[in-house]
């Protein structure tokens, strides 16, 4: 099971003190997952949005290309651990 922090406790973990190399690095990655995964909802609701107007519009063509974008997107999720 994923657990998500907030951002706001990832900054005090980073603010005290000084970071050795190692939690630098994991610093690093930590932030690197946070903004992966905001990035992936924010995708996620754009196609999602992009889908229903699609789908106001009756645009089978913009329905087709961004349905597979979602489904692509969801695909790589399920595919990486």
């Amino acid at each position: 099971m994923e657990h998500y922090y907030s951002y706001a406790e990832f900054l005090k973990a980073v603010g005290k003190g000084q970071a050795s190399p190692s939690e630098q690095l994991l610093n690093d990655i930590y932030m690197d997952l946070f903004l992966k995964h905001v990035h992936r909802e924010q995708t996620r609701e754009r196609l999602l949005n992009l889908i229903d107007e699609a789908l106001d519009k009756k645009d089978v063509e913009a329905f087709n290309l961004h349905t597979e974008q979602l489904n692509q997107l969801e695909d790589d999720e399920t595919v990486k651990p």
